[in-house]
């Protein structure tokens, strides 16, 4: 089984696929409490070794790290993760380097330079690519990054990647730079799912998994906030929040339905087409943010963590820990909604990781045979 290392891991999504293709995680690196309480309760489901260390990675020193792990240099298969987003997402102030959060990508590199793994894979938002450096040049983050690596002998692939394109219920457009050692083949794994209408290829695409195929089959959620269910199917809409929704149809938003009496609109503007949103049946979710939560397409109420958790692509053993709030408010640390829109879609990573194992498994095959004909 190929080794791999997880940074900032948050509830585990992307370690969930990585392990899935055929990788055995060493140690988690995460420091949200609620996040990694989620983490040890997949490690304990699964019976794993996998090691949560819940500290700032900034304190954490690689090569303690890497002697702790019993990796010599060049031997860890895969360094993997998602650093925070805020300073690049187009839905925050965009600070990049302004914002300390933005100098975590580089982690990648300053671990990088003590395990030299085979691979890195980094997942980011979309606003990354174009995030500007100190000096303002656009997409100079993303260019010193790429630099950075290169300068340890890396070869540097980047593609832009929908999850609804890997079979995950869910419209998400994320940022993959996939760093491999000089001599490792490496291709993005092709997209699996697609829009019936816009495919040209010779062999057509499975559709894309609408909301209600991912869904379905829940039942009614629990609104016993006292004894929440462990699976996390709650429903804490709260009472001025369901006034609100009221009367909006499926896959319509508050601020659009100009028929509704203007209280009931209260101060929202035409830009707000993700705050009182409904999702629609029939296609895949709007990508889950942590700001707002999206309501049922035909029930007055929130979508439930359970239900988020059908749309990314977690299994329906996997359980979260921690709250499960409402959907404004600035909160310390992540609740059930937040933790899975702050996650990799499991069936992404895993594709992805999937071809980083092909590869791993062609330079066994390759070294055993250079070592036969000896």
């Amino acid at each position: 089984m190929f080794s791999a290392l997880s940074l900032f891991s948050g509830a585990g999504g992307m370690d969930l696929g990585v392990r899935q293709a055929g990788f055995e995680v060493r140690a988690c690196l995460e420091m949200d409490p609620y996040c990694c309480e989620t983490l040890r309760s997949a490690i304990a489901r699964d019976n794993l070794k996998t090691v949560v260390i819940e500290q700032d990675i900034r304190k954490i020193e690689p090569l303690d790290l890497r002697k702790e792990l019993n990796l010599k240099f060049g031997h860890l298969d895969l360094l993997f993760g998602g650093s925070p987003c805020q300073s690049f997402s187009q839905a925050g102030k965009r600070a990049s380097l302004d914002d300390e959060r933005g100098w975590l990508i580089f982690e990648f590199v300053r671990l990088a330079e003590i395990f030299y793994p085979k691979f890195i894979i980094i997942e980011q938002v979309k606003g990354f690519l174009k995030a500007p450096d100190n000096y303002g040049q656009i997409g100079g983050v993303c260019q010193l990054l790429t630099t950075q690596l290169q300068a340890l002998g890396y070869e540097v692939k980047i593609q832009l990647i929908n999850a609804a394109s890997y079979g995950v219920s869910q419209y998400r457009e994320r940022v993959f730079l996939v760093a491999t050692q000089p001599g490792m083949n490496f291709s993005f794994p092709p997209p699996t799912h697609g829009k019936p209408n816009e495919q040209l290829c010779l062999f057509p695409l499975q559709p894309y998994v609408t909301l209600r195929e991912s869904i379905t089959g829940l039942g009614r959620p629990s609104q016993n906030k006292q004894q929440p269910p462990e699976d996390g199917h709650l429903d804490v809409t709260p009472p001025g929040d369901i006034k609100r929704i009221h009367g909006v149809p499926e896959g319509s938003f508050l601020a659009g339905e100009k028929h509704l009496p203007e209280q009931q609109r209260g101060k929202l503007t035409a830009k707000d087409t993700t705050k009182f949103r409904r999702l629609s049946f029939s296609e895949p979710s709007l990508t889950l943010r942590c700001g707002e939560i999206f309501f049922h397409p035909r029930e007055d109420r929130y979508l439930t963590p359970r239900e988020y958790m059908r749309i990314h692509g977690y299994p329906d053993d996997y359980l979260l820990k921690g709250p499960i709030r409402g959907r404004s408010g600035t909160v310390r640390h992540l609740d059930q909604h937040r933790q899975i829109a702050n996650s990799v879609p499991p069936p992404v990573a895993r594709a992805i990781a999937a071809e980083v194992a092909k590869s791993l498994k062609s330079q066994v095959l390759a070294s055993a045979i250079s070592a036969g004909d000896r």
